[in-house]
């Protein structure tokens, strides 16, 4: 196989969706994982690099990511246990975790494959990953020592209002100033800037994130992507809505994946191809990932345009 363009690091685990008062779903989710596989299925050479547990939740995890096709060679099983998401309510989306010494926590990134990183473009960082020390602090040096080496560092904070421990808002800004992609939602500027209005919100990233270019998400009411030549603005698509797990998530597979293999769009272009994503995911209980035929008929809607 060879090596992957695109490399998600951080938290894979198992969402538990409430569906009604007596039953729960479980679910392979985790917002790095979740953005890798919407990369794979989109065609890109994709990896998931993270730490899981060594058992049915585990082998699910490793299962659903060879489904989607990603390189399964940067998944490390270990005998810990797994790291969970409840997820009491779906609309609007609101969760909690479950993981003391869990799984993921014990990622070792020296262990990863010889030839991994040899083709790599585009690694993302994001989530509550940053917010779990020790794994926090071994994934922020390892964005330095990629970007050193010249690969985009594509940045999601997906910011929760758990996400309070002690060291985040340094992981934060360094994870923001080395980013050249980031994504970040209205939600997440409000928990991240709470006392800003969101002009002033998004001028604080930029302060933070000067060479960035921020896919900014507002569920229904659309998206834009900022960057140096100014703002794009693309509407929210047409969705026979399920539920928003995971729209963010798409978003930011759907750019990536784009922006990986069709270098030649325009950023306007790329934009659209994200909006698209995120509109397939849309129409999908959980985190689904969409096929490129799926994308390409939802931008081939007239309302597309």
């Amino acid at each position: 196989m060879m090596p992957p363009q695109f490399i998600a690091f951080g938290e894979a685990l198992t969402d538990f969706i409430r569906v009604d008062t007596d039953t729960w779903q479980s679910r392979p989710g985790g917002a790095g994982w979740n953005v890798a596989r919407v990369v794979g299925r989109l065609g890109v050479g994709a990896a998931f690099a993270g730490a899981v547990s060594d058992d049915l939740l585990g082998r699910q995890l490793l299962d659903a990511s060879a489904a989607a096709g990603l390189d399964t060679r940067f998944l490390q099983p270990l005998p810990y246990p797994p790291l969970l998401a409840m997820v009491p309510s779906s609309q609007p989306p609101s969760y909690f975790f479950v993981g003391d010494n869990s799984a993921d926590l014990h990622f070792d990134p020296a262990r990863l494959p010889p030839d991994g990183l040899d083709a790599l473009r585009i690694a993302y960082f994001g989530s509550i990953s940053l917010a779990r020390p020790p794994l926090a602090d071994r994934l922020l040096e390892l964005a330095h020592e990629l970007a050193a080496r010249g690969v985009a560092i594509a940045f999601d904070p997906n910011m929760r209002s758990a996400m309070s421990e002690a060291g985040y808002r340094r992981r934060f800004e360094a994870l923001a100033g080395l980013a050249s992609y980031i994504k970040v939602s209205d939600e997440d500027l409000q928990l991240l800037f709470p006392a800003r209005d969101q002009d002033c919100a998004l001028e604080a990233l930029r302060r933070l994130a000067p060479r960035a270019a921020i896919l900014y998400t507002r569920g229904a009411d659309g998206m834009s992507l900022l960057g140096s030549g100014g703002a794009l603005e693309q509407a929210a698509l047409p969705a026979a809505m399920a539920d928003t797990i995971g729209c963010g998530d798409a978003s930011m597979g759907g750019l990536i994946a784009s922006l990986l293999k069709y270098p030649a769009r325009t950023m306007a272009e790329h934009l659209r191809f994200a909006a698209a994503t995120a509109a397939c995911t849309a129409g999908h209980a959980g985190a689904y990932a969409p096929d490129e035929t799926m994308v390409n008929a939802k931008l081939a809607l007239p309302s597309a345009a």
